[in-house]
């Protein structure tokens, strides 16, 4: 079992020493390894003075040597206490701070052994410090998530886009001459409508519509119509409602039919010609296309996304 020993002020450096900031600087230039090791030092002490003060305030105070004047007197013989203290290294802290700062102070390699806490063997320590360097390590990376998806699942998810634009595309190409739009612009467009054709349109036997524009039957509309349950928003807020859409006979003829619809409605003045695929998005929400408040976004990152580029590049 060790001893503390008791504190030698005759030989320990005063608390309040004006050089010792000033020492502590020389010695860091010119020993490193002695500079870190006497901070680390003050810093320990720094914390068991804060244990005596603690202590200090929790005791009962008053009687006749109680006064201003000894309270000073007793605070400043805790520092110089504490200092002392830590100079055994009695808690250990003094290790673990030397070598933050070692890394912190260039140069300076900390080749300390595990300091001995009075009454506790070196192990012990070690122990006790383990949960503390498990907690501050960096975390493992964690593993790669499992398939949820077969490959022939995804394979078949790629192929969507690609099966969509097939289809689509020689109309979007013949719009496109019409509206003066980028031909891909209206093919994300579509996708976003029918959500890449897997929610176009059916009519109540189950055939197709062709409307992958979401073109509502207005009460100028004499074709044909589908009617289904559709989101709307209503002051930002979603609701579902019962509506009336146009059916078509082809998809040639639904995007013949948006092409006029864009060049014929004045509202759709600053849409038409645009080259410009962000700008095409909010022109269209602007103009009152749709009522999702987030419309424009989502057609936006449509049009600049991996996955029209790879459906375009193999189309």
């Amino acid at each position: 079992m060790s001893i503390m020993k008791a504190p030698d002020l005759a030989t320990q450096r005063l608390v309040l020493d004006p050089a010792a900031a000033g020492d502590l600087r020389n010695r860091l230039r010119s020993d490193p390894q002695s500079g870190v090791r006497q901070a680390a030092r003050q810093f320990e002490g720094m914390l068991l003075h804060l244990m005596l003060k603690s202590m200090r305030e929790a005791t009962p105070t008053g009687g006749v040597l109680d006064s201003e004047q000894s309270r000073f007197f007793t605070a400043i013989g805790d520092q110089q206490l504490a200092q002392e203290l830590a100079s055994q290294a009695p808690l250990g802290f003094a290790g673990l701070i030397e070598r933050q700062l070692a890394r912190q102070h260039a140069g300076v390699a900390p080749t300390l052994s595990p300091a001995r806490t009075p009454g506790l063997p070196t192990e012990a320590v070690l122990a006790a410090r383990r949960p503390f360097a498990a907690a501050t390590a960096p975390l493992p990376a964690p593993p790669p998530p499992a398939a949820t998806t077969s490959p022939a699942a995804s394979a078949d998810s790629a192929r969507r886009p690609r099966d969509f634009v097939d289809r689509v595309w020689p109309h979007a190409l013949e719009a496109a001459t019409r509206t003066g739009v980028p031909a891909h612009f209206l093919v994300a467009q579509s996708a976003l409508e029918s959500g890449w054709g897997r929610r176009e349109l059916r009519m109540a036997d189950g055939s197709p519509s062709f409307n992958v524009f979401g073109i509502k039957a207005g009460r100028g509309w004499t074709g044909a119509t589908v009617e289904v349950s559709t989101t709307e928003f209503v002051d930002g807020l979603p609701q579902t409602v019962r509506a009336k859409f146009r059916a078509y006979a082809s998809y040639a003829e639904a995007f013949r039919d948006y092409a006029q619809l864009l060049s014929s409605q004045p509202r759709y003045a600053n849409v038409i010609g645009q080259q410009d695929g962000v700008q095409f998005a909010r022109s269209l929400q602007r103009a009152g296309y749709a009522t999702d408040p987030a419309y424009a976004d989502k057609l936006a990152r449509i049009i600049g996304g991996n996955t029209l580029r790879q459906a375009l590049s193999s189309a």
